[in-house]
């Protein structure tokens, strides 16, 4: 938290300090920041890791962090995520988060407005919630605290798109009669008569005055609320733009309709309906924009909805529901028919089938038993099951995949850098053309000269309202993403979006990932002087202590076959090449074909059954017992049933295909014969595949995105220029990537691929929507088709126009939900 000390030349901020284990590493810390310009004092504590700094002037927490870094430790980083009141448009954005920026220890910030919401990045202990909020307020917005914002989110925006409802159809009630009795007496001249007869031309403008009065005192103070402080602030938004132009109008024909000498002759009309017509449109605007904005988020929605409200925990020997927060790891859960798996667990007794598809997508339950694991959010469908808990709250499943979406949904892409530039001046551009505007019509137009260059000042502030710029970007990024995430495809870093796109070539990992990962041994070929019998005992008891799925299958077959396996010692594993172990005295060694000759063996004997196998798809496997040539072992991992559709897909996109592996390449190119994979690269150690990625790149000509499974494509989905995990893979390759696939399903890259296209697509055809329109119809506005054709662009008609543009931008991103997959539905369907 940040904290002013009495001084006011001072300020002291705390930061979170790891990796210290002794009172030397304190001291190394304090010297370290001691050294950072401004500090006059530093204080670390071992037991809480906690770092007091004091700077003689402004704080800069982003040094201090950089100089504890270099000393070799570590400085902690938090993510703090709420809602934000009052952002109307793209400049309400750049203000917010300029602000949120400017905090001492704030590392970076962004607001979206599609979700209403501000995201900060900060080193933890450095800023509290409170530094955040009295920010947010200085620039005349209002920060949610994430408790409240948990419970009372959605409440709040049902709420908020009440009150909009009410206050239009308030505005739109008082805005009738004033529009039929002004613009109706000028389209039926006989109407027009009638009211000058009846009431008379001053009656009827004292009841416009009193009409508009009431429209914007009553719906329309909001604007005011918001425009007028933030011109005080000198800070203007879409409504001091609203407040300008209506406040204008008004001004205006209150002047014409109660002291009409003051104005020039000829000049005293009253724009009475254009202030009234231009709150109610937009208010119509913004009410339809609430109401597409509230199903943008609807994926999430539907996520948070498979949580179980409650679960039914053994206490005491007793059976209870209890809410589920007060679930903790340990707990004995009970699962009955038909209910759903409140958090992640491991089945103690019982036995059922499981409906996982939230999670695989597979519409098939699975089954479950004592030893397999469950998932909160997926439903029991027929047995009772009792489970121990093993990750509950934000740890569970479902819980890390609503956080991959939100994340994701919050993200900033690249090309909105361009729109956050553009919207940074564009207010006060747009004040300027309008009074540009205003001084060139009262100087050269047509009389009456002030009347016309009221009525085309008032149109540029109105049409230029720069509310769909702000929602072009994020409503696409929040519809395409919850999409995704629905077909079991998490973005977890929303910039993906934009760097699958450009995608050129997928590669990606053979086993687990093409394959099913789980090998099975299918011929043993004993040389001369060995027995099958024999080999498998000894290689597959050397084999338990590897995690290597063919050291797996070895071991699996030779306990199906009832083999007797003796104990073994001296294990060692030579990654991507094999192993050696002593069995009962005997040196036994097993491996590749590379490893016998390191070992200075010849397998040429096998070479013909060798070929065969490979020929095949199966993994040729060399076993050595004394120093001699043993065996030939033959392990094959079956395709997945959906990975040549997925390659298939991927090619129709234009994507090229590789497939890496560390198997022999006669091998891999069986595999990638079957699957019309043209490209292989084989016999590729674990340390290869980062090179492997560079290589296919081409010094950086092709964007590469690679797939995979394993600890050991980590680095190799981190080198990537988009890095895609399977979701049976390891945690550590989920860290490592950008995207998540669910399922172990192959299918999910041409279903991210596609769909990171169409939202590229979407955002791009909602900036030109946005920015073109503004380009096309300031001049309009203006009144440059005036001195040609005689026309000028009504206030009303302008407030119509900008409030269907933000409509159009987040009702296009709402096409997105309708995305469908780059292949025949199958099981995804």
């Amino acid at each position: 938290m940040l904290t002013l000390v009495p001084s006011a030349e001072q300020q002291t901020i705390k930061l979170f300090v790891s990796d210290m284990t002794c009172a030397s590493c304190v001291r190394r810390v304090e010297k370290a920041i001691e050294k950072v310009p401004g500090v006059s004092r530093a204080a670390v504590n071992l037991a809480t890791e906690k770092a007091d700094v004091t700077f003689a002037g402004t704080a800069d927490a982003a040094a201090v962090a950089a100089a504890v870094r270099k000393a070799g430790y570590g400085v902690a980083e938090d993510v703090l995520e709420f809602p934000v009141e009052g952002m109307t448009c793209a400049s309400c954005i750049n203000r917010v988060e300029k602000a949120l920026k400017a905090i001492p220890g704030v590392i970076d910030a962004t607001a979206n407005l599609a979700q209403e919401r501000a995201r900060v990045r900060f080193f933890k202990g450095a800023v509290s919630f409170e530094d955040i909020a009295a920010a947010i307020e200085r620039t005349g917005y209002k920060a949610i605290s994430g408790a409240t914002a948990i419970l009372a989110e959605e409440d709040r925006r049902a709420a908020d798109a009440g009150i909009l409802r009410r206050d239009l159809v308030i505005a739109a009630l008082l805005t009738a009669p004033l529009f039929v009795m002004e613009m109706g007496a000028h389209a039926f001249p006989a109407f027009g008569h009638f009211i000058h007869e009846t009431l008379g031309m001053q009656t009827s403008r004292v009841i416009q005055f009193v009409l508009a009065t009431l429209v914007l005192a009553g719906p329309g103070q909001r604007f005011f609320r918001k425009g007028v402080p933030s011109l005080l602030r000198l800070a203007p938004d879409m409504n001091s733009l609203v407040v300008i132009g209506t406040l204008a109008a008004w001004s205006f024909s209150t002047v014409a309709t109660f002291t009409p000498a003051l104005l020039p002759g000829g000049a005293a009309n009253v724009y009475f309906e254009a202030a009234s017509v231009i709150v109610t449109l937009i208010l119509a605007g913004r009410y339809l924009e609430a109401r597409a904005k509230g199903r943008t988020g609807e994926a999430i929605r539907h996520l948070a909805g498979l949580r179980a409200k409650s679960a039914r925990v053994l206490r005491d020997g007793k059976a209870e529901d209890v809410p589920l927060e007060s679930v903790v790891p340990g707990d004995i859960v009970l699962v009955r028919p038909g209910e759903r798996v409140p958090v992640d667990g491991e089945v103690t007794e019982g036995s059922s089938y499981i409906d996982e598809s939230m999670i695989s997508g597979e519409p098939m339950p699975v089954a479950r038993k004592p030893g397999d694991s469950v998932t909160g959010g997926t439903v029991n469908t027929t047995g009772s099951l009792t489970f121990r808990a093993t990750r509950v709250g934000a740890d569970t499943v479902l819980s890390q995949i609503i956080r991959m979406v939100e994340d994701a949904q919050a993200a900033k892409l690249p090309i909105q850098a361009l729109v956050d530039r553009v919207t940074q001046w564009f207010v006060p551009a747009v004040m300027a053309v309008a009074l540009l505007t205003f001084g060139i019509w009262v100087t050269l137009g047509p009389s009456p000269a002030l009347a016309h260059a009221l009525v085309n000042a008032v149109a540029v502030l109105i049409i230029a309202c720069p509310c769909a710029m702000g929602l072009a970007t994020p409503t696409s990024i929040i519809t395409g993403t919850g999409r995704a995430a629905e077909l079991g495809v998490l973005f977890r870093q929303g910039t993906a979006l934009q760097t699958l796109e450009a995608t050129d070539i997928v590669a990606v990992d053979k086993t687990g990932t093409l394959t099913l990962g789980h090998p099975t041994l299918t011929e043993i070929i004993p040389a001369e002087g060995f027995s099958r019998g024999e080999v498998l005992a000894l290689v597959a008891a050397a084999e338990v202590h590897s995690e290597h799925p063919i050291a797996v299958a070895i071991h699996e077959a030779a306990v199906r076959e009832g083999a007797e396996l003796p104990a073994a010692g001296g294990f060692a594993a030579i990654s991507g090449q094999g192993i050696s172990a002593i069995v009962e005295g005997r040196k036994v060694q097993a491996g590749s074909v590379g490893f016998l000759d390191s070992l200075g063996l010849d397998p040429s004997v096998f070479a013909a059954d060798a070929d065969r196998l490979a020929a095949q798809g199966a993994s040729p496997l060399y076993a050595a017992i004394d120093g001699r040539l043993a065996a030939l072992f033959a392990v094959t991992d079956p395709v997945k049933p959906t990975t040549k559709e997925a390659v298939a897909a991927l090619k129709a996109l234009g994507i090229e295909v590789a497939m890496i592996t560390g198997d022999n390449r006669r091998t891999a190119e069986a595999v990638a014969a079957k699957l019309g994979i043209s490209k292989v690269m084989a016999e590729v150690l674990p340390d290869g595949k980062v090179a492997a990625v560079k290589a296919l790149s081409v010094d950086g000509a092709k964007k590469v995105a690679f797939v995979g499974d394993g600890i050991n494509d980590a680095p190799a989905l981190a080198a990537a220029n988009t890095g895609i995990a399977i979701g049976t893979g390891t945690d550590v390759a989920f860290e490592s990537a950008d995207i998540v696939l669910m399922s172990g399903d192959m299918r999910g890259v041409a279903i991210g691929i596609a769909l990171s296209r169409a939202t590229m697509r979407n955002i791009r055809q909602n900036l030109f929507w946005a920015f073109g329109y503004n380009v096309a119809l300031i001049p309009v506005a203006a009144g440059f088709l005036y001195p040609a054709f005689g026309m000028q662009l009504s206030p009303a008609l302008a407030a119509g126009a900008m409030a269907l543009s933000s409509v159009f931008v987040v009702s296009n991103a709402l096409r997105l939900k309708r995305f469908r997959l780059p292949f025949h539905k199958g099981d995804l369907a």
